[in-house]
């Protein structure tokens, strides 16, 4: 427990070790991140998932409906998963939908987010038009990619699945079930996501991702 001394004001009501360790491969919470946090009750891990859980469940039919709305190019806008980030985590984050600003052990640089996360998606509007790859492929390209940007303070894989969720949706086809895992904790199920994202990210490789986010087995 970190001890503010009683005539310096406290940084936030709480700390890293306050709030709970991070599931294996994710970016650490800082300091500086849970001064952005809105809900006063959050004391744990378990609470923080809920409230998160709770805000992306109510971004859901907004989301939704901007793929029937925008379709595949509209999804496929950087100031678009600006707004997602925002509408997912908003009600938890002051920092929801801004991009990050500080070196995370995964993720570019913070100066190559914007250019990186823009070329990601203008070839992913570049291969949806001219037909390159089918949709699954593609849709998890652009998850793999975009979580490799690492484009917020937190919430990347959340957010860049749910991108690529609302470009099969916004083509008319299936949404990802992600092997029906609960990823925000540990266990085999994120184990087995973990494994294929980096192989598909090493490899250019893509059916190990798709096979477990279509729920199939190996």
């Amino acid at each position: 427990m970190i001890v503010v001394p009683p005539d310096d004001p406290p940084l936030s009501r709480f700390n890293v070790r306050t709030i709970g360790p991070e599931p294996s491969g994710a970016t650490p919470i800082e300091e500086e991140d849970l001064e952005g946090l809105i809900p006063d009750f959050v004391a744990t891990r378990a609470d923080l998932n809920q409230v998160e859980f709770e805000n992306i469940t109510k971004a859901l039919p907004w989301a939704q409906r901007q793929a029937r709305s925008l379709g595949a190019e509209g999804i496929l806008d950087y100031g678009f998963m600006l707004t997602l980030h925002r509408r997912m985590f908003g009600d938890v984050w002051t920092w929801a939908g801004t991009q990050r600003w500080r070196v995370t052990n995964i993720g570019v640089e913070p100066y190559l987010i914007v250019t990186q996360s823009r070329l990601t998606l203008d070839d992913a509007k570049f291969w949806h038009t001219q037909g390159v790859f089918d949709p699954d492929d593609l849709a998890a390209r652009i998850h793999c990619r975009l979580v490799s940007v690492y484009p917020f303070r937190n919430g990347n894989g959340r957010c860049t699945r749910m991108m690529a969720d609302l470009y099969l949706a916004s083509i008319g086809a299936e949404p990802f079930t992600w092997g029906g895992a609960n990823l925000d904790v540990d266990g085999s199920g994120r184990a087995t996501y973990i494994a294929a994202l980096i192989k598909a990210a090493d490899t250019d490789e893509y059916v190990d991702l798709i096979r477990f986010a279509r729920g199939l087995r190996a």
